[in-house]
């Protein structure tokens, strides 16, 4: 069970080694200007591995219930799916569920464990096998494996990182675990944390906060739902930023070039803006936005 590009690795590293009886995805979307439905990027891969696909809108649903009881799983997995499991759906496989987290639980259960631990300033963060409860990802765990977080890590890069670790995980996981060999051991409540779900309004960028608040953002809402401030009656995208000290005489807010680059004051310091993208442009370097934008320095 999964949807997004983050269970891609997972899927295709499963095929090989098991049976795979059936992919559960979300149902495909509306997507882009044209809204045309779209689907879901484990649905295009399982499709591709001849592999049966439903796509419930809801997994209690009856239907939804009977097909995945026709195929009688020993074991489910689930990455990145984007639905409660119930209890009747967890006792269904005889090795229950098995969940491909990217975050070293106890910290950052839920939506956006990657966007939290880098807008938290994590140093690390990782991927966690566990087995899933009644819970929202409170399950007890089987393995994990860390990796670090660099100064440039977007959510992104860190995605693809934790995509390709959780599948490499998760298959020298299940051998043990499927023999008896492995036992879940139970999360701590001790440092437990929640990130939920984002939304657009996340990407904000308040220059009342301090700038490595605001770097951090930057890097945690991109590429999804990416970080933002209004400019010049329009929404103006921020890919990469970098801090300088700027002047402390001035507002926050107060925007002013630093080496040729745009910069905006914040409550400590400044954020220069090393890409951004203009409503209705392409992706470009500051220096390039700054060239067309005559009144930027307020």
């Amino acid at each position: 069970m999964g949807s997004p590009d983050f269970a891609l690795p997972s899927l295709s590293a499963l095929a090989k080694v098991y049976d795979v009886v059936g992919v559960v995805t979300q149902p495909d979307r509306a997507s882009g200007r044209g809204r045309e439905l779209k689907a879901p990027p484990v649905k295009t891969l399982a499709l591709e591995l001849n592999i049966p696909v439903m796509q419930p809108e809801k997994l209690r649903a009856p239907e939804a219930m009977n097909q995945l009881r026709k195929w009688s799983p020993d074991l489910i997995v689930v990455a990145a799916f984007g639905q409660i499991l119930k209890r009747d759906v967890l006792d269904l496989p005889r090795y229950g569920c098995i969940n491909v987290h990217a975050s070293l639980l106890p910290r950052w259960r839920g939506a956006a464990p990657i966007n939290a631990a880098i807008l938290a300033g994590d140093e690390e963060t990782g991927v966690t096998i566990m087995k899933m409860d009644v819970g929202l990802d409170t399950g007890p765990m089987l393995a994990a494996k860390s990796i670090r977080i660099g100064r440039d890590d977007t959510a992104g890069s860190v995605f693809q990182a934790l995509s390709k670790l959780g599948a490499d995980l998760l298959l020298k996981t299940l051998p043990e675990y499927l023999a008896g060999d492995l036992k879940p051991v139970p999360q701590p409540e001790e440092g437990a944390t929640y990130a939920p779900m984002l939304k657009k309004e996340d990407g904000l960028l308040d220059f009342s906060h301090p700038a490595v608040k605001l770097e951090r953002r930057v890097r945690a809402m991109n590429p999804w739902p990416g970080a933002w401030f209004e400019w010049d009656g329009n929404p103006l995208k921020v890919l990469r930023a970098s801090i300088v000290s700027g002047d402390k005489a001035l507002a926050s807010g107060v925007r002013f070039t630093v080496e040729g680059k745009p910069a905006i004051q914040s409550a400590d310091g400044a954020l220069v803006l090393e890409e951004v993208q203009p409503a209705g442009r392409k992706v470009m370097p500051g220096k390039s936005f700054l060239a067309g934008a005559r009144d930027w320095s307020s």
